[in-house]
C-alpha cells in the first residue's frame, strides 16, 4: 500500500520545458506553476494500494485565511457539462468562492464535499455558520482505479489540506491525477503559468488541471498524436476519448465575476491547442479565481455597497494569452510527467513515449536536421 499526502511518485520525470519545448511566447512565472501567484496552495493525497486503488484527491487554496469569511471573486465555465462539478451554481450565482477547491473522482465528489464542508466549520470564526458552498471537482478514473470502492476518504481530503503549500507541485500521478488517461497515455495533474511584464500590468495567470480526456495530441502545434499513430477514432484499438477536464485558473489580477467568466472561457482555447475535443462524455469546467486583495467579500458587512478597482475590459486581452498558454502547457506537463500504470483488472496505460515525441518534435521544429 502507498498513501503519499505529497505526491512522491510524481517527482522522478521532467516537464516539457526541461526538453527545451517552449509553448506560447510569454513568459512563466519562476516556478512556471499555478503556485506562482501568490499565495495560492495546492495539496495531494495519493492513494495506490494493492492491484485496483489508483486515486487521491488534490485542493486548491486561494489564500491562507478563513475564505469563508473573506470570500474571493470566482466564475465557472461549462466547456461540456458531462460531470459532477459541485456547488458551481452559487458561484456563479453569487460570484465567488467560499472554500477552498477539491479534486477527485466522480463517484467520491460527496466524500470531498463533506470535508470541505466540516473544515469550514470547524476554521474559527465560523461557529454561526450554518450553509457552506463546498466546490469539487472531478474526472472518471475508472478504468485504472476501483471507482466503485470510493476508497477516498474525509481523512485523505483533510490530509491534503493539511499538507497544501506553495512552491514546487507535483505532476503527473500524483492526487486527483493518480489514474487518469489523457490522449491514450498516462494522465494526470499538470500546471504552468504566465506572468506578463510591468507595461501589460505584471499580473501572473496560474493554471492547474486534472487531464482525462482524448482527442489527437499535440505538442507546441506537432500532430504527435497522429505521428505514433494513436488518436481517437482511427482504426486501431486505442483511447477512449470520454473522461474529463478539471481546469483551475488563479491570477492575482482584479478581475470580478464577469472578466473572470471571460478568463475561463479562454482556458478552453488552450486545451484545444492540445487536441482535446471535449467529447459527448468528457465533463470539461474551467474554475477561476482571482486573489486580489482588494476585491475580497466579507461575509458579513455593515456597509450596503462595495466599492473596489477592478481591471477595466481593454486590459484583459493580455491575460486571455496567457491563460490560454498556460493551460495548453499545463496540460502538456501532466503527460510529460506522469508514470506508466497498471491497475484494476490488470489494466494498463503507458506513459507518454518521450523517446519517439521528442524526436517527432524535433522533426517539426528542425526540418532541416532530418535526414
Amino acid at each position: 500500500m502507498f498513501i503519499s499526502p505529497a505526491g512522491l511518485m510524481a517527482q522522478d520525470k521532467k516537464r516539457a520545458r526541461d526538453y527545451g519545448i517552449k509553448i506560447g511566447v510569454m513568459q512563466t512565472g519562476p516556478l512556471n506553476s499555478i503556485t506562482d501567484v501568490a499565495g495560492v496552495k495546492v495539496g495531494h493525497t495519493t492513494l495506490v494500494k494493492a492491484d485496483s486503488v489508483r486515486t487521491g484527491v488534490t485542493v486548491i487554496v486561494p489564500y491562507e485565511g478563513n475564505i469563508f469569511q473573506q470570500k474571493v471573486p470566482a466564475a465557472i465555465y461549462v466547456g461540456n457539462g458531462f460531470g459532477k462539478l459541485a456547488g458551481s451554481t452559487q458561484v456563479n450565482e453569487l460570484g465567488n468562492l467560499e472554500t477552498p477547491i477539491a479534486l477527485t473522482n466522480t463517484l467520491n465528489v460527496a466524500t470531498a464535499m463533506e470535508a470541505l464542508i466540516g473544515y469550514t466549520l470547524a476554521q474559527p470564526g465560523n461557529e454561526n455558520v450554518a450553509s457552506v458552498n463546498a466546490v469539487v471537482g472531478e474526472t472518471n478514473d475508472g478504468y485504472l482505479n476501483d471507482i466503485r470502492g470510493r476508497h477516498v476518504t474525509k481523512a485523505d481530503v483533510l490530509l491534503a489540506l493539511q499538507n497544501a503549500k506553495g512552491g514546487k507541485v507535483p505532476e503527473g500521478n500524483a492526487g486527483a491525477g493518480t489514474g487518469t488517461v489523457c490522449f491514450g497515455f498516462k494522465g494526470g495533474i499538470g500546471t504552468s503559468s504566465r506572468k506578463l511584464p510591468v507595461s501589460l500590468g505584471g499580473y501572473t495567470v496560474g493554471v492547474l488541471v486534472q487531464s482525462n480526456f482524448g482527442g489527437a495530441l499535440q505538442v507546441d502545434g506537432v500532430p504527435v498524436g497522429e505521428e505514433l499513430g494513436k488518436f481517437s477514432f482511427s482504426n486501431q484499438l486505442l483511447n477512449n476519448v470520454d473522461g474529463s477536464c478539471m481546469i483551475i485558473v488563479a491570477t492575482d489580477a482584479p478581475l470580478d465575476h464577469r472578466n473572470l467568466l471571460r478568463l475561463a472561457k479562454r482556458a478552453l482555447l488552450g486545451m484545444g491547442k492540445t487536441g482535446g475535443i471535449a467529447s459527448n462524455g468528457s465533463g470539461d469546467y474551467v474554475i477561476a479565481f482571482s486573489t486580489s486583495p482588494a476585491l475580497r467579500v466579507p461575509h458579513q458587512s455593515d456597509k450596503p455597497t462595495q466599492n473596489t478597482p477592478v481591471l477595466q475590459n481593454e486590459e484583459t486581452s493580455p491575460l486571455f494569452m496567457a491563460v490560454i498558454e498556460a493551460t495548453e502547457e499545463a496540460i502538456i506537463n501532466s503527460l510529460f510527467t506522469a508514470s506508466s500504470m497498471i491497475g484494476r483488472n490488470g489494466n494498463a496505460v503507458e506513459a507518454l513515449p518521450l523517446d519517439k515525441v521528442l524526436p517527432i518534435i524535433k522533426k517539426y521544429k528542425n526540418p532541416k536536421h532530418d535526414n
